[in-house]
């Protein structure tokens, strides 16, 4: 995973609540475990159709309850594969969001209203850190959990979080502990 401080850019505008992960990447094209070649399949159906336009743009807006649904995975992969760094909405489901942040895609969320002016502005700046997110309509918090902002700033992966504890681990290998099961008092 890469780092993320802050992301800016163009804002791509999706006016729609509940889209479910089969919407953002349907089953059809979950046949490889690899992150990348998904983009190309995102919103298939919608696009397909012609129901929706969007641009790669560094910033998605969508509405509340974005990412519902079943917990695939591809569903980040194809959002950052088309070339999206951050989602907006008022609200994500939480296995979505989960699995945004493990992947290095940043779930923000801000108030309806807040969304409408971002939208409406078309462009914005995210700071991670400072939790900004800057826009010509105005600058507007959003929060992101201790532990979810350091693997974000810092670009760490599931892996990239057990190996900061590298050291202790190590440790308790070389100890002999690590040879001995876990101790129960069931008989």
């Amino acid at each position: 995973m890469r780092p993320i401080d802050v992301i800016e850019g163009k804002v791509s505008v999706l006016d729609r609540a509940d889209v479910d992960t089969d919407q953002i990447i349907p089953k059809q094209f979950l046949k490889r475990v690899e992150r990348t070649g998904f983009g190309e399949f995102l919103f298939y159906d919608w696009i397909r159709d012609g129901e929706i336009e969007l641009e790669p743009n560094p910033i998605l807006l969508t509405g509340a309850n974005f990412g519902c649904g079943s917990s695939r995975e591809h569903a980040p992969w194809a959002l950052e594969d088309f070339g999206f760094e951050a989602i907006v909405a008022p609200s994500f489901a939480d296995i979505f969001y989960s699995n945004c942040t493990k992947v290095g895609l940043l779930p923000a969320i801000l108030d309806e209203e807040h969304c409408r002016a971002v939208a409406e502005a078309g462009e914005a700046r995210i700071d991670v850190d400072d939790e900004t997110i800057t826009c010509a309509a105005g600058v507007f918090k959003f929060e992101v959990e201790p532990d979810v902002k350091h693997r974000l700033l810092n670009g760490l992966d599931d892996i990239g979080i057990t190996l900061e504890n590298g050291a202790a681990i190590d440790a308790f290998e070389g100890s002999g502990a690590s040879g001995y099961g876990p101790v129960t008092t069931a008989l």
